[in-house]
This record gives C-alpha cells, structure tokens and sequence, in this order.
C-alpha cells in the first residue's frame, strides 16, 4: 500500500502552544514531514522537521514556505512587552502574519487551517486584545479556505521558553479554581490545545468552525473512544 505524503506546517512553533504542537506532530504518523516557518534559525534534531527562515514580510518567500502543506497550523502571538508598546509592531504580529498566512494557503490549494485566538475575540471589543483577535478571524475567515478551524482558548496553562512571572502566579492560582469557571472561559493545557488541533486537522471538517473548551477537549475523549 502507498504512502500517504502529508505535510503539517507550522508557524508560531516557539510558543507555548507551537512547541507542545511540534512534539506532538513529531510523535503523530499521520504527518511524514513538519516544517516550521521561522524568523530565526532554530534547531531540531529529527528527520520529520525542517525548519524555513523568512522574512514574513517578504511574501513571495511566505507563499512559497506554505505551498504543498496538507495542514498549516499558525500559532503566534505576542505581548506588549515584546513589542515595547508598539501596537503597530503587535498588529504585525497577531494579524498580518496569520491572514497572510491564510490568504496564502487559499492560493495555494492547502486544504485546512487552523488557528488559535482568543475566547472572547469580538471585532467591536472596545478591549485591543479581543478587537484584533476578532478583526485577524473575521480576514481569515474571507480567505475561503476548504477547512478552517478557529480555537478559542482561555489562559493557557503550561510551562513557556520564557519567564513570565505575573502569568506563573496566575496559572498556579488558576489551577486551584479551575472548578470555579464557566466552561468556555476554563484554562486549558496548552499540549490539550495543541492535540486537539492535530485531531480536527485530520477531521478536515468543511468550511470555518470555531471551537471553544469543550470542544477540544470532546475532540480528544471522541480519539480515545474510537481507538478501544
């Protein structure tokens, strides 16, 4: 029997949820191949990975790095911090990236995306947070992709590559309350995040869905009932 070829793409991969992401990936034999779209060199000994360094704003270079994915995952996002306050610098970053990258696997035939933003996301959130996730769903979803999933997590729980002290105590707090949230808004592990994702990017359910706490946790428990 052939071999399938299928490559998963993924951009954001030095995140909390793009390096929970890649590990799995890594472990998964549904995907022959992982390429990861970088600004920087990064390293990864195995022989499923291999890593493309562009400037994404140089879009030739973006398209041609999307072009024969079978699923491209897209994963950034940043902070105020990292970006010194500058909102156009952040605007780069939370929306142009994803929405190019969206735009570029609709000319280029890729048949599922699959994007993390923000539960409460809301193109009229007086809040900027929620407004650009909101406004970077809204051009994704115009890019009429065949199968695109949009993830709506809460805080995400996990250990990131960076230290962020103010989200440590947070997450510590938050895990001891987790009972006290409504469904929607409960934190989820960002390697929960990450296996869902993988899960529905095999479904290539038609059109855009957008998905909420119960819904990639169910998408994990419908994996676990279907492989006894």
């Amino acid at each position: 029997m052939p071999i399938i070829e299928r490559t998963a793409t993924v951009i954001g991969a030095t995140g909390l949820v793009g390096s929970n992401l890649v590990k799995l990936l890594i472990r998964d034999d549904y995907f022959n191949r992982i390429r990861i779209i970088s600004r920087r060199p990064l390293e990864y000994n195995h022989v499923k990975v291999s890593v493309i360094v562009i400037d994404f704003l140089d879009y030739k270079a973006f398209k041609e790095a999307i072009s024969g994915s079978d699923s491209v995952f897209c994963t950034v996002g940043t902070t105020r911090k990292k970006v010194k306050g500058d909102m156009s610098e952040y605007r780069k970053v939370d929306f142009d990236i994803p929405v190019f990258a969206a735009k570029f696997c609709s000319e280029t035939s890729c048949p599922a995306f699959l994007l993390v933003s923000s539960v409460g996301a809301d193109i009229n959130s007086r809040n900027f947070y929620l407004k650009i996730k909101g406004e970077t769903e809204s051009a994704v979803i115009a890019a009429s992709i065949k199968s695109l999933s949009i993830f709506r997590p809460s805080m995400l729980l996990g250990k990131r590559n960076e230290v962020r002290t103010v989200e440590s105590i947070a997450q510590a707090i938050t895990r001891q309350l987790i009972f006290l949230f409504p469904e929607k808004y409960k934190p989820i592990q960002a390697d929960v995040l990450a296996a869902s994702m993988i899960a529905f990017s095999k479904k290539k359910v038609p059109g855009f869905h957008i998905y909420h706490y119960y819904d990639m946790v169910n998408s994990l428990n419908e994996k676990s009932t279907a492989s006894e």
